[in-house]
């Protein structure tokens, strides 16, 4: 017969940001253990709260299955003489298994007849099993660093207080970091602070909620806070912001959840409302209340763990505590605009970039310069270009950004606001570090752009120029983020920029004594940038050997070479793809193998076979078709256009040979073939789409 298992480990209050990877973890650590141990079970379901990592699973089996075990012994020539009699190798591995040659049986295998001793091997008892598979799962969980406590030897993420393991009805017998097993569980800290007996699997959800006052499922607890928030926020008339991760971490917090609205007062919501998210979010695990346009309203919605008979002191309570912290907030937004951006820029000169590279205000000075110049190469203006570039770190000194770093670049906004500064300039601010992170948005202006390109192209030169590229894991200036920042904000831009002459001026801004690769630095990050082009695209399921199929070109301008493998891509999916790179591959066999230069002129009066009349027919209106589709950077439809050519291209191959003694015959050809690999090649060596052999 099938039981239920459960089993619950209860701890000290769990790290929040990890519980659910924790409960994620230990259910699939308990799973593949059923699975290693060939347990069959129904349905594996995993529970998490502040104080307890649980899993139930249902219609587990009561014991492995019976295997049968078989070893193959000598084969049955060796194992007996003429007369019949057991040899001393056929009696040896029958002593060897416990029995007789006579109870040994005969197998027929691809080595012929063979003795074998067959014998059955009854399957363990689930329970005997139960608590090292436990043990196995909790000992794999991703916890970076573990504790100790008391004077125990046994180590977790947190002390470790009561284990409860349960098969059916009965508790199983043995021990998970240095916990007995029993049957009892704990409730809620403050509503019910003692053991519960729980007697199975179906109990255990409902026990807990009734009358132990915890909702041991993490999902419909989320679901919980999501709707109790939701309503707070629509008895102010507002609605309310809930971020996932916000979410998940008051999940983690609380094992009663109890939504309830604080008030703050009118007059801070003249401060940045970020900063005042910030401070609610960060600090508090606040969720904040905006009204239908989006714009923060003076409430705050906290999850309490109990259900107070007297909210309005829990709301007063928490009321008490962010009021401090808006008020800080507020000091610090009027102090920082009696000083403008301009001004804090002496400031920087106190702030080290990296040691090799100078201060922030030496990059500021870089970025000024260079931003001016991508400017005029995008068409952005010049003048606002450089002075965002000038202003655009300025807030890294200010008291907002100090005492909220999540406020970089959004304090800056309001400060170039503040001070008189164009809006474009203000904007650049914050889209400088646009896009932060993958799938992140871009900036919308113009000036924003440049600048985030300037600011990424500084760091790259930079810290590639000292000799410190990113290895392994290590890239504390996060250059691959950066890479992949600016191919976007180049390629989603339509900005038609050559990245290397973008690397040059980057260079360019520094002094050579300044960069110890100076000469090589713009060819080494050239092909840094480029090789993260390859990751996006196969993040976006496009196959490697595309892309090398247009790297091959050895190209620089990321706009081009998007349009080559959006190309590319589209042609591989044709039924001709295969066989035209499989022939532009053996055309570049045969070039390759050439002493002397390529023929490149065909002679029309040299074409003796139909087959390669035919062809040279083909390749001649092919180009003209697909020259103008090239100039315009219409490739997908210029190598559609040539995928016609797969039947003359089949038959020239099946009908003509090449490398004919002739010598005139040979080279016509040859500049043919030539000619037809050409077409191709004007947008990509397809040859690379060809499986290797």
């Amino acid at each position: 017969m099938a039981q239920d298992f459960l089993v619950e480990l209860g701890t000290e209050e769990l790290p929040p940001k990890a519980l659910h990877t924790l409960m994620q973890a230990f259910a699939d650590g308990i799973a593949a253990g059923l699975d290693a141990a060939e347990l069959h079970y129904d349905q594996l379901k995993a529970y998490a709260a502040p104080r307890r990592l649980a899993v139930a699973v249902s219609g587990l089996a009561e014991k492995q299955q019976d295997k049968q075990i078989e070893k193959l012994g000598p084969a049955v020539q060796a194992a007996f003489d003429k007369d019949g009699n057991p040899s001393k190798a056929a009696e040896g591995f029958a002593r060897s298994n416990g029995v007789t040659v006579a109870e040994l049986a005969r197998k027929d295998t691809d080595k012929g007849e063979r003795l074998a001793f067959i014998s059955e091997q009854a399957g363990a008892q689930t329970e005997t099993l139960l608590a090292g598979i436990v043990d196995k799962a909790l000992a794999q969980l991703p916890i970076p660093k573990r504790m100790r406590w008391g004077a125990r030897r046994e180590e977790f993420v947190r002390p470790a207080h009561w284990l409860l393991m349960l098969f059916g009805n009965k508790v199983v017998d043995g021990q998970v970091l240095g916990l007995s097993a029993g049957n009892t569980t704990r409730g809620h800290r403050f509503h019910c602070n003692r053991e519960l007996e729980i007697h199975s699997a179906q109990d255990y959800v409902q026990q807990l909620r009734k009358p132990g006052y915890v909702i041991a499922d993490f999902a419909e607890r989320r679901e919980i806070i999501r709707q109790q928030v939701s309503a707070e926020a629509s008895n102010v008339n507002g609605v309310a912001v809930i971020d996932d991760d916000l979410l998940d971490e008051v999940t983690a917090l609380v094992e009663w959840p109890v939504a309830l609205t604080g008030r703050f007062e009118e007059r801070f919501l003249d401060v940045p409302a970020e900063a005042l998210i910030s401070s609610m979010k960060e600090h508090q695990k606040y969720f904040h209340v905006v009204d239908g346009d989006g714009q923060l309203l003076p409430f705050f919605i906290t999850v309490a763990n109990i259900d107070s008979q007297d909210p309005a002191q829990v709301i007063h309570g928490n009321e008490r505590v962010i009021r401090p912290r808006l008020s800080d907030a507020a000091f610090f937004f009027e102090t920082d605009k009696k000083t403008s951006l301009q001004a804090r820029r002496e400031k920087l000169k106190q702030v080290v970039f990296q040691q090799k590279l100078g201060t922030v205000y030496d990059k500021t000075e870089r970025l000024a310069h260079l931003a001016a110049e991508i400017a005029k190469l995008v068409g952005a203006d010049a003048a606002q270009a450089e002075r965002a570039g000038q202003l655009c770190k300025s807030d890294l000194v200010t008291e907002m950004v100090f005492e909220f770093a999540d406020m970089q670049g959004i304090a800056g906004y309001y400060y170039a606001e503040n001070d008189g500064e164009t809006l474009d300039v203000a904007k650049s601010m914050y889209e400088q570090y646009m896009p932060k992170f993958a799938g992140d948005e871009l900036p919308k202006t113009a000036i924003g752009t440049v600048i985030a390109l300037a600011d990424r192209l500084d760091t790259l030169v930079g810290i590639f120029g000292i000799g410190q590229p990113p290895s392994g894991s290590r890239d504390p200036f996060a250059l691959r983020r950066a890479s992949l920042g600016i191919i976007r904000l180049l390629v989603e831009n339509n900005l038609d920029v050559d990245l290397r002459q973008l690397l040059e001026l980057a260079r360019d801004q520094y002094p050579r004594s300044a960069l110890d690769q100076y000469d090589s630095v713009v060819a080494q990050t050239l092909a840094y940038v480029l090789e993260r082009f390859r990751a996006r695209y196969e993040d976006q399921g496009v196959p490697a050997e595309v892309f090398m199929a247009v790297a091959a070109k050895k190209l620089s301008q990321p706009l081009d070479i998007d349009n080559r493998v959006q190309a590319v891509f589209a042609f591989s999916q044709l039924p001709e793809s295969q066989a035209l790179a499989a022939a532009n591959k053996r055309v570049s066999n045969i070039l390759a193998k050439l002493d002397g230069p390529v023929p490149s002129a065909v002679d029309p009066a040299l074409l003796r076979e139909e087959a390669e009349k035919a062809l040279y027919r083909a390749v001649e209106d092919a180009r003209g078709k697909v020259a103008p589709l090239y100039a315009e950077r219409r490739y997908t439809e210029g190598l559609a256009g040539l995928a016609g050519l797969r039947a003359t291209v089949d038959s020239f191959f099946d009908h003509v040979m090449v490398m004919t003694d002739d010598e005139a015959l040979r080279n016509n050809r040859l500049a043919l073939l030539a000619q037809l690999r050409a077409l191709f090649l004007e947008v990509a060596d397809i040859s690379l789409l060809a499986p290797a052999k």
